[in-house]
């Protein structure tokens, strides 16, 4: 096929779309120019009139086609010095440029030729997630666009109902009944594209591109139009708490964000009658487009498994106090940070069923666990997790292992929170009584068998729990001596869980009743504490 022919067939299939629209859905021909003039791109006349799933992947319909088109089935249209036909920069006074893309990023303003406009925009994106290193196997699009935006549509609309509403073909639902929006054009526009830049599908995946576009000039002059209550509101909302961050960048676009977000709910409680009064119809034109932020994000990832920790000088989750460290180390930064590292992600945050003092050792099979991983570049293979067991395990410091490590879904977490008010804890304890313990002391301490037990909220935790009253159940006890001592012995137990062991041993003055103390007669201290067993299924 010779040049020539591929552009007469293109001009052909151009052609042909417009057909289609005039006879199926487009208002008369001398209101499509009329849009035109007024600042309407192509995109948003074809969108709003239902004609643009048909029209938008054709990329040589373009406005001087368009405009052509009108020239030759409509005699009021004239063929020079036409206001639609301006060479001047202005975008669309609807979209903003958002569907034709001319936008500001962050390295300044990007125009483009028509045919390329949407590759390059895809093109951005790709780069971005590229620059980001995320391995990704589909994707899901997230669009955010500015209140303007809806606000500017409603002014068209408006406008069109003032000019034509007393002709034939004008019908009030002719937008509702017709109209796409701007977010779904542009993903009708973009998602083909990004699949092919990407090289993977789009569907509801937990990776998700956002494209958040602003215009700050013209969001903060609609605010300034609203009705003086509720500006004034949105003005007060927006002074209040801390001030030390106003001139940061962050902080101001976080409030362009919230201030959008009110006017939609604002718009949305003016009637036309108002919104007329209050708004210019036509919209003004509009010569400069909307800034692109261009952002990626993965959904937390589960990463679960049972920890060990056999240190008495290691806490749960890091623990500073007045800005100095509690223990050597925590479980929560030895496991998160190899889990984080080979995950490539943002952060994490660490959940157990249940803790355990820093001076108690967790035995036995381990305490169940999840380390969340907030925004990670790649999801780890088996291989990667069999990576990370052996970092922790092959510390020189042998302070934490784990076992059974794996990816999980995110509904073990609620089944997690679920069996920890159900689960039963075993552990051995050492212990000091200020009498020798005879043969009917072990015994006593040997026969019980599901004994409720009531407990205050311990002395030590008072500051920072609720003064509560517990019942527990202490469900077994085996009792036995320190060979070559009658005051030391070794308690092995099995509890309910939630139930205070230290203070079972003591009686925390009374707080805790029976307690062994209590049970013995004497003054009882625990030394040492161990978590022996967990015993949920959970991660086992």
């Amino acid at each position: 096929m010779t040049a020539t022919s591929a552009a007469v067939e293109v001009d052909a299939e151009a052609r042909s779309i417009l057909e289609r629209a005039v006879a199926a859905s487009f208002p008369p021909l001398h209101a499509v120019h009329h849009l035109l003039s007024v600042g309407v791109c192509m995109r948003c006349i074809f969108r709003m009139f239902g004609a643009f799933s048909q029209a938008c992947s054709c990329a040589s319909l373009t406005v001087s086609v368009l405009h052509s088109f009108l020239e030759e089935h409509d005699d009021s249209v004239k063929s020079e010095s036409c206001s639609c036909l301006s060479t001047d920069e202005a975008c669309c006074s609807v979209c903003f440029g958002i569907l034709l893309p001319t936008c500001h990023q962050d390295g300044g303003v990007a125009s483009f030729d028509d045919t390329a406009r949407i590759d390059i925009i895809t093109s951005m994106v790709s780069q971005a997630v590229q620059r980001e290193g995320y391995q990704i196997n589909e994707f899901s699009l997230e669009i955010s666009l500015p209140a303007v935006v809806a606000a500017n549509e409603r002014s068209i609309r408006l406008y069109m109902k003032q000019k034509y509403g007393k002709e034939n073909w004008f019908k009030d639902e002719i937008f509702s009944q017709q109209t796409m929006s701007v977010k779904e054009a542009l993903r009708l526009l973009i998602v083909p594209s990004l699949e092919k830049q990407l090289d993977v599908k789009h569907g509801n995946n937990s990776f998700r591109i956002r494209l958040t576009y602003t215009h700050d000039d013209a969001s903060l002059k609609l605010n300034s139009l609203l009705p003086n209550d509720h500006s004034r509101k949105r003005k007060t909302e927006s002074r209040e708490g801390n001030d030390t961050r106003r001139n940061s960048t962050y902080d101001d676009k976080q409030i362009l964000s919230e201030t959008d977000s009110f006017i939609h709910k604002t718009l949305e409680g003016i009637k036309d009658q108002e919104f007329c009064s209050l708004f210019q119809l036509p919209p003004e034109k509009v010569f400069k487009p909307c800034h692109l932020f261009i952002s990626c994000l993965r959904s937390p990832i589960y990463i679960g498994g049972r920890y060990l920790k056999l240190s008495r000088n290691v806490s749960q989750s890091c623990w500073i106090i007045d800005d100095e460290r509690m223990g050597e180390a925590s479980v929560e930064e030895i496991i998160g940070e190899n889990v984080r590292a080979i995950c490539r992600g943002d952060g994490y945050k660490f959940h157990a069923a249940g803790r355990e003092d820093i001076d108690v050792r967790m035995l036995g099979s381990g305490r169940p666990f999840l380390i969340e991983v907030l925004n990670v570049r790649s999801i780890p293979s088996v291989v990667e997790v069999q990576q990370i067991v052996e970092n922790i395990n092959s510390s020189e410091k042998k302070y934490v292992r784990v076992r059974n490590l794996k990816l999980v879904d995110n509904e073990i977490w609620a089944m997690m929170r679920e069996g920890e008010a159900e689960k039963q804890k075993q552990y051995a304890a050492l212990i000091w009584t200020s009498s020798p313990l005879t043969d009917d002391d072990l015994q006593k301490i040997s026969a019980v068998k599901d004994m409720e037990i009531i407990q205050n909220t311990p002395i030590r935790v008072l500051h920072r729990r609720s003064p509560l009253e517990r019942k527990r159940i202490i469900h077994w006890m085996e009792i036995e001596k320190v060979e070559g001592s009658s005051n030391y012995c070794l308690l092995h137990l099995c509890t309910q869980a939630g139930t205070y062991i230290k203070e079972f041993v003591h009686g925390d003055l009374g707080r805790t009743n029976p307690s062994i103390g209590a049970m013995l007669g004497c003054r009882a201290e625990i030394l040492q504490l161990d978590v022996t067993d967990v015993k949920m299924d959970l991660l086992q």
